[in-house]
């Protein structure tokens, strides 16, 4: 390689993004420009009880495999990137002296060192915490949610005890990436913010929370093991990379790393920066759950609604955070109970489809317009809270609900339930949006990301179930994007995460909301929505 083209391409950097089921990196250049991209999958451990684990070893490996395989595609030198940043499931990882993993369920396999986000086991413990009322919760939306950590980490002091002495550190997912990188144990105000009840305005744990709910152990410790130092999304950490990691990852040791996000917080780093006015827009990432996120200059108090957090996303401003368990899985769990789904998803695959990809196409086939297509729903309705209701009303025992459902097996009767229910998704948007607008919100425009909002149909039926436009932004990848973007800041491409967002993103297509009947037919579905999620939760009150 000539010293011209390391010159230029040392204005590449690199984003790592581990979801559920993956992880993932690309390698972009100064102008979000995405120069290559591999993944490689992950490995997710069910138990009863919804014990969901996974093992920050295996995760760790397949991160480095992605990101050596990233960069042999783009066909550069080590010495070509300039900095590299995490994003990653908001999931626990439990670690002994050493770095040493530990087991976090009832297996004692010590591989198993992460409760994964989407784990309820805590659900008890939440409960609890919720009944304390403390002043700390206002800015969790009013309930906290056993996916967020302090109810999991209560759930292994109570039931774990061995394994809670022994921890040397629990980290969410992404500050685990980021000290197994650089060695550094800052955490970043995403995710203790978001996750852990760190008050980032304030710049402290409450200390009295932490005895309230039974975690006093941790404020004794002053903190030691779940974060002492909070920095910002974006900031430098450590001398970058270790000699270890940059030789695992196959980079330069002392490439800068910068602290990182939550996944869903990276895509909508990666994206509400498109349109010049981040206040205005939500970002909605749509992948295995959903996430919803609104900057505000000033503090807004949403029930229901995560936050708000200060600096947790876009530094210097407030975020407020909800979204959907399931929305992604939610679809593949409900054309997956669909008799002729097996057959539908091999005939996919022979042509190199997913089932969605396949159901959507024939979607499309059968209507005039890509709006048209709720027409094929007919009496269909769902809700499709298959794991609880994460906003906007903090739920973790609601359930999905189908009405309507006929005895048909043909594949037209599955085309129409997978409209349905991308229907129902959009609903469940709408109604977290009327709610933030009513708190004092309000948001003109969607911004989507996520892998299962690729397909147009499914924009289109959100932006017209929404009412609201959505934006698609150049970038095929937006999530990573979001993590590039903030190695870009670290490795000193741009002064501050604002610049970058602004250089590294741009608005490709807007999907506009239809009008007249469709939007009428789509008000008469949505008000059906509300209308189920209430009999539901009446039921469920009347038989406890």
């Amino acid at each position: 390689m000539t010293s011209a083209k390391v010159e230029d391409a040392a204005r590449y950097v690199i984003g790592v993004d581990v979801g559920t089921g993956s992880a993932r990196a690309g390698v972009f250049d100064a102008n979000g420009v995405m120069a290559a991209s591999a993944k490689h999958d992950i490995s997710v451990f069910h138990s009863s009880g919804s014990i969901v684990e996974q093992s920050s070893t295996q995760i760790w490996r397949a991160v480095c495999r992605a990101v050596q395989d990233a960069l042999a595609q783009a066909a550069l030198a080590p010495e070509a990137i300039a900095g590299i940043s995490f994003d990653a499931t908001c999931s626990l990882v439990v670690l002994g002296e050493g770095g040493k993993p530990l087991p976090v369920g009832p297996t004692e396999d010590a591989q198993r060192d992460i409760v994964v986000w989407m784990d309820h086991r805590a659900v008890d413990q939440a409960q609890r915490i919720n009944a304390t009322r403390h002043d700390v919760l206002r800015f969790v939306g009013g309930t906290i949610s056993p996916e967020m950590e302090t109810p999991k980490l209560l759930w292994l002091l109570e039931h774990r005890p061995q394994v809670f002495e022994a921890a040397w550190q629990f980290f969410d997912l992404t500050d685990f990436l980021t000290w197994r990188a650089s060695g550094d144990l800052a955490r970043s105000t995403c995710t203790v913010t978001c996750k852990w009840t760190y008050l980032a305005h304030e710049r402290r744990w409450d200390e009295s929370y932490f005895r309230a709910v039974g975690l006093g152990v941790l404020a004794d410790e002053g903190f030691a093991r779940i974060g002492q130092r909070v920095v910002e999304p974006g900031t430098a950490l450590g001398s970058g990379l270790t000699p270890q990691a940059a030789a695992e990852l196959g980079l330069r040791a002392g490439t800068p790393v910068a602290a990182g996000v939550i996944d869903a917080h990276a895509g909508g780093i990666g994206t509400v920066g498109a349109d010049g006015a981040p206040q205005a827009c939500l970002a909605y990432v749509f992948g295995t759950s959903s996430c919803t996120m609104t900057t505000t200059r000033e503090p807004v108090f949403v029930p229901g609604v995560w936050g708000p957090y200060f600096s947790a996303m876009v530094p210097q401003t407030w975020l407020n955070e909800g979204g959907q368990s399931v929305a992604g899985a939610a679809i593949e769990r409900l054309v997956g109970m669909h008799p002729l789904a097996r057959e539908a998803k091999e005939r996919a695959a022979q042509a190199s489809q997913s089932l969605p990809e396949r159901l959507a196409g024939l979607a499309v086939q059968a209507s005039g317009t890509l709006s048209d297509a709720v027409r094929l729903a007919r009496d269909l309705h769902v809700v499709p809270e298959f794991l609880g209701n994460r906003a906007p009303f903090a739920d973790p025992h609601a359930k999905a609900l189908i009405a309507g459902l006929g005895m048909e097996t043909d594949m037209d009767s599955l085309v129409a339930l997978y409209v349905a229910g991308i229907c129902s998704i959009g609903y469940g948007l709408r109604q977290i949006i009327e709610v933030q607008a009513a708190a004092g919100a309000p948001v003109e425009r969607v911004v989507i990301s996520g892998g299962a909002g690729r397909l147009g149909l499914v924009r289109q039926l959100l932006a017209d179930a929404t009412a609201k436009p959505v934006l698609v932004t150049e970038a095929a990848e937006p999530v990573l994007l979001g993590a590039a973007m903030l190695g870009a800041v670290a490795g000193g491409l741009y002064d501050d995460l604002q610049a970058a967002m602004a250089r590294m993103s741009r608005i490709d297509k807007v999907h506009e909301p239809a009008s007249g009947d469709i939007a009428a037919l789509h008000a008469a579905r949505y008000a059906a929505f509300k209308q189920l999620q209430d009999v539901a939760r009446s039921i469920r009150q009347t038989q406890a």
